[in-house]
């Protein structure tokens, strides 16, 4: 047991404030039964602070905090091209894909498909995200939760992978998107604190006592994990398996600013139902773009707390500083140095009461996004699949009780799954690439879906079949190929034939239930546009100097 009495109390106590809370904000007036609005959107009710909170809370998760450290101890600062563009991808979803959303008054994204095209595109991709959310998602993020437990506290993986399900599954199954949502603004709080602390003991470690110097030490001693764009050959990251890789295959030089990142990013951030289903559950379409305004500064600060400390822990490997760090970063099955063991294995080097903080932080991460992914995969099941098909009739109670057993399901299945990640060593672009597979489809479908009237049906269905045949394709007999590129070249083939299908399909007449994106859709506050200059400013900055 690595946890002093103190930190127990500590982690303990953040865990009694988090079922408590979200056990309380659960509760329905006398007389009220929980409907289908209440437990998938929060009853639409969140202000924009909460809509922000609960976004970050839902996207930092272990496979943040463990993944992307991991990816800065391998690759360095240039993984930090995910978070920095993600605050750029969140002002274009506030302003070009909210608006559509929130006036059609959706509850999923299958639901925006199914109105805009047909019930086969909507099944299609419902059955896609549903595969990714179980099998992907809640899989990967409960494996590094269970790493982190197995590293700090040696709990069995198994023990630690049952253990965070049943966690996430106590508050958020009972209470829904509400129960999610307002816990989330606590796990936010958890989850910065601790994360800047860890930040700040492992540059303290690294420069001899100062954060700042061990700031600038990084610099000096891996200058090469400085570096935002990376060319082939550069630099060679660790495979996992006792070799190395050529880190261009994860980050492809400036593909990562004009290529198949911002696939990425705008599938997920705009299109994906665990990020976009919090902005649905907003007040009023002002407090959705304030909420993602608010994401996207926090956004920037993420690499502070999710990259730094990787890097940090690949100097204190290199100069060998300490030697239990050192054989804490191995596997215990093969010796070999793992990346994803970066940050568990710094956690153990913060003083009592920070460590159990901190611990309380990556918890919070983790068992916010299971419960957010849970949330999210109940609500696609209940409301695309069960009602569409099997409970036309369904009372609101009936669809509720749908959406908890089905939330019960996805955990056991990833958690019956999640044992076989042991092999990575980078856990966030596995995450990253197999999602890639859906992405280029999903993007194409909702951009040609919103800005081009004429795009038809069967182009959508067109694009959602082909999407994960042809990255497939394209891996096997294109190995060297980067997988950023790698969508962009599947977003362009499925592109074009969504337009030549479209086209002859249509006649050159706009679709029947095509969007009217004229007057005054993608009108924005004053406030939110000074908020995206300022967040635009910053990220063009970043970017310059870190180039």
């Amino acid at each position: 047991m690595l946890l002093e009495p103190l930190d127990l109390i500590v982690f303990v106590g953040y865990c009694c404030l988090i079922i408590g809370m979200g056990l309380f904000v659960s509760r329905e007036k006398k007389g009220h039964v929980k409907n289908s609005q209440d437990y998938f959107l929060a009853s639409k009710a969140l202000p924009w602070w909460a809509v922000g909170a609960s976004l970050i809370a839902s996207n930092i998760s272990a496979e943040q905090f463990i993944g992307m450290s991991g990816s800065g101890f391998a690759l360095g600062l240039a993984i930090s091209t995910y978070e920095w563009m993600a605050a750029i991808t969140l002002i274009v979803v506030a302003i070009f894909f909210l608006p559509v959303y929130i006036k059609k008054g959706i509850y999923t994204m299958p639901g925006f498909l199914l109105d805009r095209y047909d019930t086969r595109v909507r099944t299609t991709m419902a059955i896609f995200w549903l595969a990714l959310y179980v099998f992907v998602n809640l899989t990967s993020v409960l494996y590094l939760g269970a790493l982190s437990l197995n590293t700090i506290l040696d709990v069995d993986m198994t023990y630690g992978i049952i253990g965070l399900a049943l966690f996430a599954m106590i508050y958020s199954i009972y209470g829904g998107l509400k129960a999610v949502a307002w816990t989330d603004v606590v796990q936010v709080f958890f989850l910065i604190a601790g994360g800047l602390a860890t930040t700040y003991i492992a540059l303290s470690m690294v420069g001899d006592g100062s954060a700042w110097e061990g700031l600038g030490m990084l610099r000096k001693e891996v200058p090469g994990h400085f570096s935002m764009i990376l060319s082939r050959g550069e630099m060679m990251a660790p495979d996992g398996q006792g070799g190395v890789k050529d880190a261009y295959l994860d980050l492809p030089g400036i593909s990562v600013l004009v290529g198949g990142m911002w696939i990425t990013n705008l599938s997920y951030w705009g299109f994906n139902q665990y990020i976009t289903q919090r902005a649905l559950a907003a007040k009023s379409l002002d407090e959705a773009q304030k909420g993602m305004i608010f994401a996207g500064f926090l956004k920037l600060l993420m690499p502070l707390i999710v990259v730094i400390p990787g890097i940090a822990a690949l100097v204190i490997v290199n100069n060998g500083i300490d030697a239990g760090f050192v054989e804490s970063m191995k596997d215990p099955v093969t010796g070999i140095i793992k990346s994803d063991r970066a940050y568990p294995t710094l956690l153990q080097l913060l003083p009592v009461g920070l460590k159990g903080l901190a611990f309380a932080a990556l918890t919070a991460a983790i068992i916010s996004s299971l419960a957010s992914m849970a949330n999210s995969t109940s609500t696609i099941f209940t409301m695309d699949i069960y009602k569409k098909y099997f409970g036309q009739d369904a009372s609101e109670s009936k669809q509720v009780k749908v959406g908890r057993i089905t939330a019960v399901v996805a955990f056991i299945i990833a958690a019956i799954i999640a044992p076989a990640l042991g092999q990575l060593d980078q856990a966030f672009q596995f995450i990253q690439e197999y999602t890639g597979f859906v992405s280029p489809g999903v993007f194409a479908i909702f951009f040609f879906g919103v800005f081009w009237k004429k795009t038809t049906s069967n182009a959508a269905l067109t694009g959602a079949a082909l999407s994960i045949p042809l990255s497939v394709v394209l891996k096997e007999f294109w190995p060297s190929l980067p997988f950023l590129d790698r969508m962009g070249i599947v977003f362009l083939v499925l592109a074009a034939l969504m337009i030549i299908i479209s086209l002859l399909e249509g006649k050159g007449k706009d679709h029947p239930n095509s969007i009217d994106v004229s007057g005054d859709l993608f009108k924005t506050s004053a406030g939110f546009k000074v908020g995206a200059f300022i967040i635009t400013l910053i990220t063009a900055a970043l970017y310059i100097v870190f180039w």
